[in-house]
């Protein structure tokens, strides 16, 4: 039975990626750690009031920032980050925004992995809660340029997982997996701050 007492809401960013992805695995991380969310879509600026944490998925960046425009869904959650300071996931493209909006400090490139030929899946070490393995799948992935002071995740000496405060940004997809631990972390942080 999950906790009655507790009801996250979690926006994730619906403009390109694999957004569907990210709310199965928000649904089961929910279950995993026995509680109730609601998951809130974000397609215009207003959609971000109220909710607990945000998940900005992959895509093409360039792309996602034209078509936020129309709406002004960007601004509006680059506000609620500053304001609010609440758990984020970005994955990919969504670590790419979170670099260019200076909402993390660690720079990062976009596709520097290659093309989407190039792409692949390999295990890499993670350090968020528990230290273990976890499968790393790197789609047209960016890659973190200094390192960084943050690092939470290694493909086996390169830093492809950063935390910075509330803030996790991930050039993988731990959405297209079957390990939920990403999102638990996200759901766990969302809890503290309420």
């Amino acid at each position: 039975m999950p906790l009655a007492s507790i009801m996250l809401t979690v926006g994730i960013a619906m403009l390109q990626g694999a957004r569907h992805e990210h709310m199965h695995a928000l649904l089961k991380a929910a279950e995993s750690i026995n509680i109730e969310i609601n998951i809130r879509e974000l397609r215009k600026s207003s959609d971000v009031d109220g909710i607990d944490a945000i998940i900005l998925p992959g895509g093409e960046s360039t792309a996602m920032k034209i078509a936020s425009r129309s709406e002004d869904l960007f601004s509006g959650i680059w506000n609620k980050i500053r304001a609010a300071q609440i758990p984020v996931l970005g994955t990919c493209a969504g670590a790419i925004l979170l670099s260019q909006q200076g909402l993390i400090e660690t720079p990062i490139v976009r596709n520097a992995f290659g093309r989407q030929k190039e792409s692949f899946q390999s295990a890499i070490k993670i350090d968020i809660g528990s230290k273990g393995q976890f499968p790393g799948v790197f789609i047209r992935a960016p890659r973190f340029t200094e390192g960084s002071k943050y690092p939470i995740a290694w493909l086996e000496k390169e830093v492809v997982g950063v935390l910075e405060g509330k803030i996790l940004a991930l050039t993988f997809h731990p959405e297209l997996t079957e390990d939920y631990r990403f999102h638990a972390w996200l759901l766990e942080q969302a809890m503290q701050s309420d």
